[in-house]
């Protein structure tokens, strides 16, 4: 059972020993997301002058076409906020062209213009090479069960169990 200790310079309770991060998976999850994000981020500023929530926006239109907003949200595992800010900022970037939708008037469509275009054929080959690099730490068997149990974690992970919490 843990002891409740008191920290000398600040006297408030606190419960020790507590969690060993560096065991703990979402926050090895995190790190490696950050640590990803953090790498693609800084190579995306400074050879296209992008974010990567712009790249994950103009990816997906690229991918799946003409999209709403929340159509991204729901492809790209961004918020509304995110995808808002993203959105904006390549829209003033003449990345994307944002109309109405015209069965929906409240909706806005969103498209990639060509320099979208162009930006996403330039990033396209290094997002993958930097994916490769990634991927030579592991073999190719290594590789798919990965995969496969990213894909499990995913689905256990929005369990509802936890969801409704």
């Amino acid at each position: 059972m843990d002891t409740i200790e008191t920290h000398p310079s600040i006297d408030l309770p606190y419960a020790s020993p507590t969690l060993m991060l560096e065991d703990f998976l979402p926050y090895r999850l995190s790190v490696l997301s950050s640590t990803i994000s953090r790498t693609l981020a800084r190579l995306y500023e400074r050879r296209f002058g992008i974010t990567v929530g712009e790249w994950r926006v103009i990816a997906n239109l690229a991918r799946h076409g003409p999209l709403s907003a929340n159509g991204v949200c729901d492809r790209s595992a961004m918020d509304k906020v995110q995808v808002s800010r993203a959105v904006a900022k390549a829209v003033d970037g003449g990345l994307i062209d944002r109309s109405i939708d015209p069965y929906d008037r409240r909706r806005s469509i969103l498209t990639l213009t060509a320099k979208g275009r162009s930006v996403h054929d330039q990033v396209l080959p290094l997002a993958r090479e930097y994916q490769d690099h990634l991927r030579t730490a592991l073999d190719d068997e290594e590789h798919a069960q990965f995969l496969e149990m990213l894909s499990r974690l995913l689905m256990r992970a929005s369990s509802p169990r936890y969801l409704d919490s």
